[in-house]
């Protein structure tokens, strides 16, 4: 007769999972499963559109493996001579204006932490504010034109370099930060920017990789910006170069040639400005991942 240990015997009674917790496991990592199916089928299937060759296409055979090989769609799509100059553009537009908003919404949501801050419950009140009242197309576009913002860099990064609802879940995280710190700083001489740049953001690395990508995403998603606002088309992001050859094509095939049309079926080519569209975040997101779910759920609750 085998004697066990106290430590084995403990360890027996931690591990040991009854029927009920088995089935809940076995169910919800099914439902896991279901639901990481249903998410990358659709993209399974763009990708296999855009590699198909139209026969195919058109016929509806084609699900998750290509049929045949044509990448006609991606010829014509990285035959634009303006291609590398509208990825730049989205680049810069992304890059620059996801580090403005982490930085502006981090300067503005730490005062809000602070007790003392004489101001801080009337600033709350104003954000919140608008997160329900909005100015408008019109007026935005006459205070962008004013401030002379029209057709520059600018116009594409500023306008979302702060918002209400990113600085309450800001604020938040930094108040479940231990008070400790800070007044461990104060005592040593620090000022407010040493504290906040050296000791707060530092230590919010799941929040700041968050909020970048989703800063990334609808800079590089965005288009209706540009649109109203950029006038000079070299400074349009990839989004209107996109736009503007899905709208040549619709156009009874504008821009190709008869062999050319013969080759692209308009369901490819859409699918092909997808993938090329969304492989620059897919290739971000990994980096990111590790911190999304942490940043959501620390920076939205308050314990």
């Amino acid at each position: 007769m085998k004697v066990y240990g106290r430590e084995e015997i403990f360890s027996m009674a931690i591990y040991k999972k009854s029927f009920g917790e088995k089935f809940f496991e076995i169910a919800l990592n099914s439902i896991m499963v279901l639901i990481m199916a249903s998410m990358l089928y659709p993209l399974l299937n763009v990708l296999a559109l855009s590699f198909s060759d139209v026969y195919y296409v058109v016929r509806g055979d084609v699900k998750i493996i290509p049929r045949g090989f044509n990448i006609e769609a991606y010829k014509y799509v990285f035959s634009q001579s303006s291609l590398l100059l509208y990825y730049w553009n989205t680049v810069k537009y992304a890059v620059g204006g996801t580090v403005i908003m982490l930085i502006v919404t981090s300067m503005i949501a730490y005062p809000l932490t602070i007790s003392d801050f004489p101001l801080k419950k009337i600033i709350t009140i104003m954000f919140i504010i608008t997160m329900f009242f909005s100015g408008g197309l019109i007026p935005t576009y006459i205070i962008m034109r004013n401030y002379g913002l029209i057709n520059t860099y600018w116009v594409m990064v500023l306008p979302g370099a702060v918002a209400a609802w990113h600085t309450m879940i800001f604020r938040t995280f930094f108040q479940q930060l231990p008070k400790d710190l800070t007044e461990s700083a104060y005592i040593d001489g620090a000022n407010d920017i040493i504290i906040l740049f050296k000791i707060i953001l530092p230590l919010s690395k799941p929040l700041l990789a968050t909020f970048s990508l989703f800063s990334i995403v609808g800079h590089w998603n965005g288009w209706f910006n540009a649109f109203i606002y950029l006038t000079d088309s070299k400074k349009h992001p990839i989004q209107m170069l996109l736009r503007e050859l899905l709208i040549n094509l619709q156009m009874s095939n504008q821009g190709l040639s008869q062999i050319e049309s013969e080759l692209i079926n308009l369901t490819v080519f859409k699918n092909a400005l997808i993938i090329v569209t969304i492989l620059p975040i897919l290739f971000v997101y990994p980096f990111l991942q590790k911190y999304f779910a942490k940043g959501v759920l620390i920076g939205s609750l308050k314990g």
